[in-house]
């Protein structure tokens, strides 16, 4: 199929709206992380309650990722003209696979740091010298969720490159 081709296809729409699961699975992976950390933190500050601030870092990380499900959910949304007469195909696949793209990156890095977060204020409460080591693993764990968010930008900047000019 050549990309400049006009169809008339009827899920265009479908894919554009299926995108939105973008906020979905980054909402989910913010969810997951935020509670297995909140666990860990809360069991964490039964031992030691002078380290529940300290702790509160895998929290607020996991709590970012649903942020970075926003941005691509409004750039996909200022990248749609209600006023032109079309919306292609290659246009509806290119958001379905920012969404996916950003979203599935999202929803497991939110799992990874849950998981980090828990086992590590935890083990930061008999350790203190696993803090800075916790922090570095964390970081890695969000960076999968950015790169999940440059791809989906990258993605979504092809939508409206279809049109034969």
């Amino acid at each position: 199929m050549h990309v400049g081709t006009i169809f008339c296809f009827k899920q265009q729409g479908f894919l554009l709206f299926l995108s939105g699961c973008n906020g979905f699975f980054t909402g989910m992976g913010a969810a997951y992380g935020t509670a297995k950390s909140g666990v860990g933190v809360a069991s964490m500050g039964v031992m030691r309650p002078e380290l529940v601030m300290k702790s509160i870092v895998p929290v607020v990380m996991a709590g970012v990722l649903g942020i970075y499900g926003l941005i691509i959910a409004v750039i996909i949304s200022t990248g749609i003209n209600p006023k032109a007469k079309s919306y292609y195909l290659f246009d509806g696949y290119a958001h379905l696979s920012s969404g996916l793209a950003c979203g599935l990156a999202g929803l497991s890095a939110g799992m990874a740091i849950g998981i980090v977060g828990d086992a590590g204020v935890r083990a930061n409460a008999q350790q203190p010298k696993l803090f800075v080591g916790m922090i570095l693993i964390l970081i890695f764990a969000e960076a999968l969720a950015l790169y999940g968010l440059i791809v989906g930008i990258i993605l979504s900047s092809r939508a409206g490159q279809s049109r034969a000019d």
